[in-house]
């Protein structure tokens, strides 16, 4: 993980205060700073309000990458996607980390602390923040991603 000067946001609901918690670690450990929006504790919260935080972070710049965790990954994905530009993926391994920001350009990895081991996710963690996106054949793509497609019924 190599630092930099703009801060990694992290967030997550009430099945992922453990796992955002030794990430954040990691993290903090090889240099990067924190936006950490919570939760902290075990209790009900609503994970959009999370998902939400961390996009608008780094849609608007405060951050350079986003990390959510809640019980699959796959609400805090869904969540931070409806964010123009956002392009959050899911993570089960550092395969999936390395090919999401080489080929789809990802800014926020999300994680399921009910799916994934801390030791994996660490090490998914670390791929997704070395892997630079490719560019290229992707980039027309990505565009494709941004722009409003009107889709066939």
């Amino acid at each position: 993980m190599t630092p930099a000067d703009t801060p990694i946001a992290l967030g997550c609901d009430h099945a992922g205060p453990e796992l955002k918690a030794a990430l954040r670690a990691a993290l903090e450990a090889a240099g990067h700073p924190v936006l950490d929006f919570g939760t902290d504790g075990p209790d009900s919260v609503d994970y959009p309000d999370y998902a939400h935080s961390v996009a608008a972070a780094v849609e608007a710049g405060r951050a350079r990458f986003g990390v959510l965790v809640c019980g699959t990954g796959i609400g805090m994905a869904i969540a931070a996607n409806r964010h123009a530009g956002i392009r959050a993926a899911v993570l089960h391994g550092p395969t999936e980390a390395r090919l999401t920001r080489a080929h789809n350009d990802a800014n926020i990895a999300c994680f399921g602390a009910r799916i994934i081991g801390v030791e994996t996710a660490l090490d998914a963690l670390r791929a997704f923040l070395a892997t630079p996106y490719e560019g290229g054949r992707h980039d027309r793509r990505l565009a494709k991603l941004s722009a409003r497609q009107d889709i066939p019924a």
